[in-house]
């Protein structure tokens, strides 16, 4: 879902960034593409709908810097918008005194959920912890494999 998103995304971005002005009416063309790739990305509607209103309301008439052109102004107010959206701060990651620590991931296919396992994984043996992954995708084989394979990459066990 997200490689989807980011490829609409930098897509839409790159056509800004290839004009050295941007009209109204272009903010207004670029606000729309944003609008459905994030409602086919499956993100809820109303969320959507202030999200395009608080990126167009700050990118028409904002001062552009002097180091960015008005296209790279708007793709940095989209960036702003979304990590307001999607939360400011970094939370961290609390586990129980009590082993083993069980953390399971769930999310849309194609949602990064492999690699975010062996990610934290990783994080999780930096911190001194012994983890092991468990591959647990009944409908994408080739995910065990993925694991697998990043789990020899990175000294990780993985229960098949």
């Amino acid at each position: 879902m997200f490689e989807n998103l980011s490829d609409r995304l930098q897509k839409i971005f790159s056509g800004l960034t290839s004009k050295g002005r941007l009209t109204e009416a272009d903010v207004d063309a670029a606000m729309r593409e944003i609008r459905m790739a994030l409602l086919e990305a499956d993100v809820n509607f109303k969320v959507v709908k202030e999200f395009v209103a608080r990126v167009r309301e700050r990118a028409v008439g904002a001062d552009v810097m002097s180091s960015l052109t008005p296209g790279q102004m708007v793709i940095k107010i989209v960036l702003e918008e979304m990590t307001h959206l999607l939360g400011d701060t970094n939370s961290k990651l609390v586990l129980s005194g009590r082993m083993p620590n069980v953390i399971m991931l769930v999310g849309l296919q194609g949602s990064g959920k492999t690699t975010a396992t062996s990610k934290l994984a990783y994080m999780l043996r930096k911190q001194g912890r012994r983890p092991l992954m468990v591959a647990g995708d009944v409908y994408r084989p080739a995910a065990i494999d993925q694991l697998e394979a990043l789990g020899r990459e990175l000294d990780i066990p993985v229960y098949r």
